[in-house]
């Protein structure tokens, strides 16, 4: 699969950047093979002026999207960190009361920033295919500006309007 995947991309884009699973030698997580175009330029911002998804343009976002994953998970394991060394036994109820909150809050912000993890996960697959950049319901690019600020964005702005004005009508009904 991996071969025709690479095929596919060198056919799009000409990017063959490969996923390995997890290294069996160490608990660091997915080994991450850098692909061609990885070596990007020191301050190398992409540009309306170049080809759209060229290899630099995604190998950029590709490096960015896996700081984001990276970032996330480091949180989430300082999060697990200060459960096992602050157990909630609070004796004043109004304290506990305020530690539970506090808890409660901070796992539901993990619990979004997982499915986060899912949606990165997802953009890196469309990197791998090379479906990244392009809007999953008109077939337009997105905005370089959209990407960079939303790297997950599968959408334009403009098809991202109407999907959510159709969610409310739909939920108005």
């Amino acid at each position: 699969m991996a071969s025709a995947i690479g095929g596919m991309l060198a056919m799009k884009s000409g990017y063959q950047g490969v996923f390995s699973g997890p290294d069996s030698n160490s608990d660091d997580g997915p080994l991450i093979v850098p692909a061609p175009g990885d070596d990007l330029p020191p301050g190398y911002r992409p540009s309306a002026d170049e080809e759209f998804m060229n290899p630099l343009q995604l190998a950029y976002f590709r490096k960015k999207l896996l700081a984001w994953k990276d970032e996330i998970l480091k949180e989430s394991e300082s999060t697990l960190e200060a459960l096992k060394a602050e157990p909630l036994r609070e004796p004043d109820l109004t304290d506990r009361a305020a530690s539970e909150t506090d808890w409660g809050i901070e796992l539901r912000t993990r619990d979004r920033q997982r499915k986060l993890i899912s949606k990165i996960d997802a953009a890196l697959r469309r990197i791998e295919t090379g479906d990244y950049g392009w809007c999953e319901i008109t077939g337009e690019p997105i905005s370089l500006a959209r990407l960079e600020a939303r790297p997950i964005a599968t959408m334009t702005i403009d098809a991202q309007e109407r999907h959510e004005r159709d969610e409310k009508i739909s939920r108005d009904e």
